[in-house]
């Protein structure tokens, strides 16, 4: 069993950046997509980003395009999220996971315990 560990999220200005950090238990990691969801109060879990096994950044919300970069090191198990110019709307629990995509649907097999990101106004 997979485990993915997130860290980085914490309080942050608007306007202000985060990293997060996904750390997979396994070195199979690297034969894993990986994404990036995210859950606000009240909301429903969405996907932000996600990227294939070979580093190809294949989805990114509109919401995020051109502010939140996903990127990854098979070789340290780690996936990243570079999070820029942050909105209070962004405000949410941030959930790591990793799974397959056949026919362009992506299937989760593991998920992080989440790691809350909170932007002030």
């Amino acid at each position: 069993q997979v485990q993915l560990v997130e860290s980085g999220g914490g309080l942050v200005q608007a306007g202000g950046s985060l990293r997060l950090s996904c750390a997979a238990s396994e070195p199979t990691l690297g034969t894993y997509a990986m994404g990036w969801f995210r859950q606000a109060p009240g909301r429903e879990r969405e996907l932000v980003v996600r990227i294939s096994w070979n580093g190809e950044v294949t989805y990114h919300a509109d919401s995020v395009k051109g502010r939140f970069t996903i990127s990854r090191d098979n070789a340290e198990n780690t996936v990243y999220l570079e999070m820029n110019s942050l909105k209070p709307e962004d405000t949410a629990v941030y959930y790591c996971s990793a799974g397959i995509v056949r026919g362009g649907l992506y299937k989760v097999n593991h998920w992080g315990q989440g790691t809350q990101v909170t932007v002030s106004s």
